[in-house]
């Protein structure tokens, strides 16, 4: 695969300094500031809303720092911004902790796929056990025979594979090894599902910015990352071994099939870990935003929800160019009516 040094440079630096979403020069000083911080799975996303969104309504800023999602719920804990964002939700635990409430918003959705760095390989195909092999540590080679068993026909090298992974907090990670837990016995035992788990092989890197720098600069490198990041970047995607046995490559039908089959329950917070349908492609998931269910700024909270209201609705219209799965319009009816748990202290509206 050719890789592009500044390209890599460029995706380096978002991951050390993080996505910075503003509109400074139409912002008067009696203007208002949110401050958001989290997931960097729907980072590119985010920037382009809330650039839109400051762009037209003056005096509205919005300062997004994309630095994972368990920052996201840290910093929402901590109460250091007006909302947070996570790709593993928020555990009952740390909600309790957090004595204005919280409302989590599923705002999109994504893939979670697996690129690679081989020249003039493409469309390898990895099965089940190949993956999940890989990020145990215990496939080594590209051209080990549970790979080269689905890939007839296609010349692959005798070349070490260069695991890459998170080094930080991360939803992105916590939802790639959930569904790793679901379809080997082994990874659910150890390391399991985490947001951060000990990882038996793989070179670190922070954010799906870092990782996807890594991957293009590492020959035979392989990692996980958000479909996004690897459309833009031109990557090759693995085509993966859904639970049916199909081959099935990443994409908004075949993620929107993985999430169709898991109902959207009252919390809004639903996995699809293993997706039984045949077309599904097996690594689906939403993201989303955290708020809380009670600001005493009266400015911030009209910011925050008419950001909202043009996230869901206008908004939805720019995921898919990007690379993330507009929500339907079910789902986004039922996301738009939560946000009505979101009040201004003191006022019943």
């Amino acid at each position: 695969m050719r890789t592009s040094v500044r390209s890599a440079a460029f995706l380096m630096a978002l991951a050390t300094l993080g996505f910075i979403a503003c509109s400074g020069s139409k912002t008067s000083s009696s203007g208002v500031k949110l401050q958001g911080a989290g997931a960097s799975f729907p980072a590119p996303l985010y920037q382009k809303w809330f650039k839109t969104y400051s762009s037209s309504h003056q005096g509205v800023q919005i300062d997004y720092q994309s630095v994972g999602s368990g920052s996201g719920v840290k910093s929402v804990i901590d109460k250091t911004v007006d909302f947070g964002a996570s790709d593993a939700a928020m555990t009952p635990e740390d909600m309790a902790r957090v004595d204005t409430g919280v409302q989590l918003l599923p705002m999109t959705a994504g893939c979670i796929v697996l690129t690679y760095n081989l020249e003039g390989v493409k469309d390898v195909k990895l099965s089940r056990k190949a993956y999940s092999g890989i990020f145990l540590g215990k496939v080594k080679k590209w051209n080990d025979p549970v790979i080269a068993k689905e890939n007839p026909g296609t010349k692959l090298p005798d070349q070490a594979i260069n695991v890459v992974v998170r080094a930080d907090g991360s939803g992105t990670t916590f939802v790639f090894t959930k569904h790793l837990s679901a379809i080997s016995p082994e990874f659910a035992q150890s390391p399991g599902a985490n947001t951060l788990p000990n990882w038996p092989t793989g070179t670190r890197s922070k954010g799906n910015e870092g990782v996807t720098a890594s991957i293009m600069t590492t020959p035979g490198a392989i990692g996980y990352i958000e479909y996004g990041y690897a459309k833009s970047q031109n990557l090759p995607m693995a085509i993966l071994e859904n639970k049916s046995g199909a081959y099935v490559p990443a994409g908004t039908a075949s993620a929107q099939a993985a999430l169709g089959s898991v109902p959207l329950p009252d919390n809004l917070i639903a996995w699809a870990p293993d997706p039984d349908a045949k077309d599904a492609y097996p690594i689906a998931t939403y993201t989303w935003l955290i708020c809380y269910k009670q600001y005493q700024d009266k400015a911030k909270y009209q910011a925050l929800q008419g950001l909202l209201d043009y996230c869901l609705t206008d908004g939805q219209k720019e995921s898919e160019a990007l690379g993330y799965i507009p929500l339907p319009a079910a789902v986004s009816d039922k996301v738009k009516a939560a946000t009505q748990n979101i009040k201004l202290a003191g006022s019943a509206t």
